[in-house]
């Protein structure tokens, strides 16, 4: 039987998956062809659609698919990135067979920075679970130093990857304050939330440890988003907390709707006990490592809400003054 007349190579590919076949998938996978750039591009979007919704089922060739992070052609490096985005968000275990790739990818400054966010990204969502496999000294610095250099879209997934670092293990991050500290004046809304929510998660363990961050977070009360702020308030809340000295800056006036509900509560959180007034949330809603991980998806949601256009290939929202490119999938905006 000739090619022309078997199944698609996604068929076969996920035909073999199905059956448990593990040779016979990477077999399908090792015969793409290089220079089909769009048939590769439209297996690796199956696959990632399978990750979404059984990522255990990739787990057999995940690294074989590992190649096409390396691809000459752009497109498939970062549809393959996503790929592992996916996975990684899926099943955090799964997700650490690729840390070593994507922490290439990360290191490599002539990658296409989408490329490098998405691999940033991935390593975040591996940390939740397994700090011990992406938390190396080396990725480390990578995430860091490049909040310094890269573009605003690549800075904003490695301030979340280091949120995540820090959720999975407060200690990696313990020595760190002062480097995130350094970068809470970004320009972009979602880098300063990730670093103060990082920060915040710090001092959940270790409280002391944010007192070289006291003046930073205190200006990030007057931020211009209430998320920010809100996380400002609860992380001078902690410190306050462990050293009963320490003096809580003014907190910003808020008012006692819905949509400041965030800011509201950390405010109280932060000044409970220092006047009689104060009714503070109960206190394992707030400050807690557990409370961040579980609520700090739905706050990104918030920021990152529809304001703008839609990308026509694929619909992913797109702010009025965005990249040239769709971060979804690549398409011309």
């Amino acid at each position: 039987m000739d090619d022309s007349t078997q199944p698609p190579p996604i068929d076969r590919i996920t035909a073999a998956l199905d059956d448990g076949s593990q040779e016979r998938a990477v077999t399908h996978l090792k015969q793409l062809r290089r220079d089909d750039t769009e048939r590769q591009k439209t297996v690796l979007r199956k696959l990632r659609q399978i990750a979404e919704e059984r990522p255990t089922t990739l787990e057999p060739v995940l690294t074989t698919l590992t190649r096409f992070l390396t691809d000459e052609e752009r497109s498939v490096r970062l549809t393959t990135a996503k790929l592992f985005v996916a996975v990684a968000e899926a099943d955090p275990k799964a997700g650490s067979a690729v840390v070593s790739p994507l922490a290439d990818r990360l290191a490599d400054e002539d990658e296409f920075y989408y490329v490098r966010a998405r691999s940033a990204e991935a390593l975040g969502y591996v940390a939740l679970e397994r700090p011990d496999s992406v938390a190396s000294p080396e990725v480390l610095a990578d995430l860091r130093i490049g909040l310094s250099f890269d573009e605003p879209e690549v800075r904003e997934k490695l301030a979340k990857a280091l949120e995540y670092v820090a959720l999975g293990d407060q200690d990696r991050l313990r020595h760190h304050v002062a480097d995130l500290t350094g970068h809470l004046t970004d320009s972009s809304e979602l880098v300063r939330y990730h670093l103060c929510t990082a920060l915040v998660v710090v001092g959940c363990e270790y409280p002391s440890a944010l007192s070289e961050s006291q003046t930073a977070l205190a200006d990030r009360l007057d931020d211009e988003s209430p998320y920010v702020r809100g996380r400002a308030a609860e992380a001078l809340g902690l410190l306050a907390r462990s050293e009963s000295d320490e003096a809580i800056p003014e907190m910003p006036s808020t008012t006692d709707d819905d949509a400041e509900r965030f800011l509201v509560d950390r405010v109280r959180f932060a000044t409970d006990g220092r006047d009689d007034s104060s009714v503070g949330p109960p206190s394992d809603e707030i400050g807690t490592v557990e409370a961040i991980r579980n609520g700090t998806e739905a706050v990104v949601s918030e920021i990152t809400a529809p304001d703008g256009d839609e990308c026509s290939h694929c619909g992913a929202s797109l702010p009025e003054a965005g990249p040239p490119m769709c971060p979804q999938c690549g398409a011309p905006h």
